[in-house]
C-alpha cells in the first residue's frame, strides 16, 4: 500500500487554478523535496495533503485512507510543520508536546513514552522543562519538528523547515530531517536548491500549479544534457587548432593557464578525442572532465518549459 496517493488533484481560488491535475504516489521512506518557485502552488498542495484545505477536484489517500471522507483516520498518519511553527511559547517543551499528542487523539497512557521518543530524536530531551520562548530559533524549530512526529506518523510534511535559521542551525536541522526520514516519508517544501541537494532522495517539482518533474536527484540533473568539457593543457596549441578537433563546436580560453571550455556535439565522445589529440601533439593534458549542469540551471529550464507550453496552448 502506498504511504501517499494523490489523484487528479486540482484547486481553484476564485477563477484562478492554483494547482491542476496533480498525480503522484509515495511508496517509500526518505526525503522527498517539493521544489518550486514562490507562488508555484507548493503551499496549496501541502495544505490539501495535510487536510488544512479542501481541494476543488481530486483525491488524497494517506495510508489507504481517503483524506476527504475519513479525515480523522487519515490525519493519524500525517505530521505537519507549517512554515511558521505553531508553537505556544509560554508553555514548556513537555507541556506543549503533551498538548499536541492529545490533539492527535493519542491514548493518555502512550503519551509520555511518545514525547520522550520525539524529544530524543530531535535532541531536545534536556529542554523538557524549559519555556519554549527561551529557546533559540534552531531549538524552537526542533520542537516544531517534534510535534510533527510525536504520534509516529508515516508521512511528515515540513514547509521551508530551515527558513530564518543561521548556517549552523541549518546544518543541524538538515541532519535531523535525514534522521527522522529513516523511519518515514518526509516531504520537504523548499525553493532553495542547495537544500534539495543536501537532504533529498527524490524530487517533485511544481511550477504554475503543474507537476513538471518527478524523480531522483540524478534524474533531475540529467534533464539537461551536458555539452561542455573542461580541460587543462600545459602546452596548448592555438584556439583555432583546438576547434578543429572532431566533435568540437566551439572553444573558450578561460585564462592564461591553459584552461579551456569545449562545447561539443552530443553524439561524440569528446573526452576521448581531446585525449587522443593531446597525446599525438604533446599538449600535455593535465586534467579533463565533463562539466556538471547546476541544479539552478535545471530549475530554470524546467520552469521555462512550463511558460513555453502555456504560451503554445
Amino acid at each position: 500500500m502506498e504511504i501517499v496517493k494523490v489523484e487528479n488533484l486540482s484547486h481553484k481560488y476564485s477563477s484562478q487554478w492554483a494547482i491542476k491535475d496533480i498525480d503522484f504516489k509515495i511508496n517509500q521512506n526518505g526525503v522527498i523535496g517539493l521544489l518550486g518557485s514562490n507562488g508555484a502552488g507548493k503551499s496549496t498542495l501541502m495544505n490539501i495533503m495535510c487536510g488544512a484545505l479542501d481541494q476543488t477536484v481530486g483525491s488524497v489517500y494517506i495510508n489507504g485512507e481517503d483524506l476527504m471522507k475519513n479525515p480523522v483516520e487519515a490525519k493519524k498518519h500525517i505530521g505537519f510543520l507549517p512554515q511558521k511553527a505553531p508553537l505556544h511559547i509560554d508553555l514548556t517543551v513537555d507541556e506543549y508536546l503533551i498538548h499536541c499528542a492529545r490533539l492527535r487523539l493519542m491514548k493518555e497512557a502512550d503519551i509520555k513514552d511518545a514525547i520522550d521518543v520525539a524529544k530524543t530524536k530531535c535532541g531536545i530531551m534536556h529542554f523538557s522543562d524549559r519555556l519554549i520562548r527561551n529557546l533559540s530559533g534552531g531549538y524552537q524549530q526542533r520542537v516544531g519538528i517534534a510535534q510533527a512526529i510525536v504520534h509516529d506518523p508515516q508521512f511528515v510534511v515540513l514547509d521551508e523547515p530551515t527558513n530564518g535559521l543561521d548556517p549552523n542551525q541549518i546544518i543541524e536541522v538538515r541532519h535531523l530531517i535525514k534522521q527522522i526520514a529513516k523511519d518515514r516519508a518526509v516531504l520537504v517544501s523548499t525553493h532553495i536548491l542547495s537544500e534539495v541537494e543536501a537532504i533529498c532522495d527524490y524530487i517533485r517539482m511544481i511550477e504554475n500549479g503543474i507537476m513538471v518533474f518527478e524523480g531522483t536527484i540524478k534524474d533531475f540533473n540529467n534533464q539537461i544534457e551536458t555539452r561542455t568539457v573542461f580541460a587543462e593543457l600545459k602546452q596548448p596549441p592555438t584556439i583555432k587548432e583546438l576547434g578543429l578537433i572532431d566533435g568540437v563546436e566551439s572553444v573558450t580560453a578561460l585564462n592564461e593557464l591553459g584552461e579551456y571550455r569545449f562545447k561539443f556535439v552530443k553524439e561524440r565522445d569528446i573526452t576521448q578525442e581531446i585525449i587522443k589529440k593531446s597525446i599525438e601533439n604533446n599538449w600535455e593534458l593535465n586534467q579533463i572532465n565533463i562539466e556538471k549542469v547546476s541544479l539552478d540551471e535545471v530549475f530554470a529550464v524546467l520552469s521555462q518549459k512550463v511558460f513555453i507550453n502555456e504560451e503554445t496552448v
